[in-house]
């Protein structure tokens, strides 16, 4: 049995309601949905495939978000 892994996903919400969400530690790995579940579903997809086309994944810790106004 492979190990797991575990990713931090950021998720926002554009103009039209959709959620889009990324995992940053995987270069392009993003996708979107209509809800928070369907994102979730297709955020593991995303990564499963990502991993297939790229074993190696650079060692990052989530630190945090932070907000800027300019």
């Amino acid at each position: 049995m492979e190990p797991t892994r575990e990713f931090t996903v950021v998720i926002e919400q554009d103009e039209e309601g959709y959620y889009v969400g990324e995992a940053p530690q995987l270069r392009g790995c993003y996708t979107q949905a209509s809800s928070l579940d369907e994102l979730m579903d297709r955020m593991r997809e995303a990564i499963q495939v990502s991993l297939e086309e790229n074993e190696a994944v650079p060692s990052l810790r989530f630190v945090g978000v932070q907000r800027i106004v300019v």
